[in-house]
């Protein structure tokens, strides 16, 4: 069980950040002479943490959830 959250924790972080950054963040499709360092959404930059956040979370998800299968002995 414990295994298949962080997976899904790892997936939906690298999709956040895949997201934030290539859709919202990155300058494409703008022409250059109206290309700023702004993302095409304010909070683009906050959703790429959130998602490195995610990531690297799964690693203290996996420690601290008890394994079901295993036995303490």
């Amino acid at each position: 069980m414990r295994r298949a959250i962080v997976v899904t924790m790892v997936v939906v972080g690298f999709a956040l950040q895949a997201t934030a950054f290539l859709f919202l963040a990155a300058p494409l499709g703008i022409p250059t002479e109206v290309r700023y360092s702004d993302p095409r959404l304010p909070f683009a930059p906050v959703i790429f943490i959130l998602g490195v956040v995610l990531v690297f979370s799964a690693a203290l998800v996996y420690e601290l959830l008890p394994d079901r299968g295993a036995s303490d002995g």
